[in-house]
């Protein structure tokens, strides 16, 4: 069956939740050009400032990653990039996280949100351990961001309540509902940015050129779609009634 493209007309507003500098590059950052090119306002979300990344000293290696993510952010079409402080490599599912990343969809109000996935194992092998927190915490912010008797002192601070309609998590593998059609520009743009990446990338030994990987990664994509490139996403419509 060919996946149906995602309703990307009806979105507004798309918030990328990340742990990571350069983890919305492997391929969603083609997607987000193509929204971006659309007008729809795209914000990022980075969880860490990915410190424990490079042999350098924690604090060089925060700030070059920092700088290259808002290279990358330029690329495609992203003004409004948010970078926490949590400590990278150790990221914890807990409140404090639950509670930055309300915060976040609160202030920005997105209609869509992107998260990592949550699951052990996937069809490239173990999850990091921080990809793993950053996707379970998002999940869990989405219900928190509506309730305003969850973290209620943002309420107070004018932080009103927000429930985004559309989750969104990338998928590799059979459990993908809809793509995003990446083919010429969008696709161009989102190697570029992986390439905005370049100082984290040489510290990488035998990482494979931004200009093979992504479109191999999106052309696997555009077979499950029926285009030549694309982008595979697991869709959850919150406003939907449940299925029994």
């Amino acid at each position: 069956m060919t996946l149906p493209a995602l309703p990307e007309e009806s979105f507004r507003r798309v918030l990328c939740v990340v742990a990571h500098p350069d983890d919305m590059e492997y391929g969603t950052s083609a997607a987000v050009a193509r929204w971006t090119a659309g007008n729809i306002e795209v914000g990022y979300l980075l969880l860490t400032r990915g410190e424990a990344g490079m042999p350098n000293p924690p604090e060089e290696t925060a700030r070059l990653r920092v700088a290259e993510q808002r290279a990358a952010c330029d690329v495609v079409g992203v003004e409004h990039l948010t970078v926490l402080e949590h400590p990278d490599g150790v990221l914890v599912h807990g409140l404090d996280l639950r509670r930055d990343i309300c915060r976040e969809i609160r202030r920005f109000k997105p209609d869509v949100v992107i998260g990592s996935g949550y699951e052990i194992e996937t069809p490239w092998g173990f999850d990091q351990a921080d990809h793993r927190a950053a996707g379970l915490a998002t999940l869990d912010a989405l219900r928190d961001a509506g309730n305003r008797w969850i973290f209620p002192e943002q309420v107070d601070e004018g932080l009103e309540p927000h429930s985004p309609r559309w989750y969104l998590r990338v998928a590799m593998g059979d459990d993908a509902t809809h793509g995003v059609d990446v083919t010429g520009e969008p696709l161009r743009r989102g190697v570029a940015s992986l390439e905005a990446h370049a100082a984290y990338l040489a510290a990488l030994p035998g990482h494979p050129a931004p200009a093979d990987l992504i479109p191999m990664f999106t052309s696997m994509g555009g077979k499950a779609m029926g285009v030549e490139h694309a982008v595979l996403f697991r869709a959850h419509d919150l406003q939907a009634p449940p299925e029994f």
